[in-house]
């Protein structure tokens, strides 16, 4: 994928936090179909807004700490950070429009 990251708790800070670019987070766990669902999608915005937005995806059963410090309870939850402050939050699947319009105050 053109600008995906796969998130830990180690590296979430560097590249989310301290993002130059606004980040979309997917917290998402490998047996979430909804969460499979929403996979393409996100493939597609990764190339549609290369060099504009980072796609992050964290593994909630990997990293539950982190989800818990965002107050996942429930997936896929998808959280835009822009200059390391979360600005917008979607949870469960959406239509495609419905997250770009997420987006577009964000994403020039």
């Amino acid at each position: 994928m053109a600008n995906e990251v796969t998130l830990t708790a180690q590296n979430f800070e560097t590249e989310v936090l301290k993002s130059e670019l606004p980040v979309l987070v997917d917290f998402w766990a490998e047996w979430c179909m909804p969460c499979r669902m929403l996979a393409p999608t996100l493939e597609e915005f990764s190339k549609i807004y290369n060099g504009k937005l980072k796609i992050a995806k964290l593994n909630v059963d990997d990293e539950p700490d982190v989800a818990s410090q965002y107050g996942i309870v429930s997936i896929p939850t998808l959280i835009l950070f822009h200059k390391g402050q979360p600005v917008a939050q979607h949870i469960g699947l959406a239509p495609r429009q419905t997250l770009e319009n997420l987006l577009k105050p964000y994403v020039s």
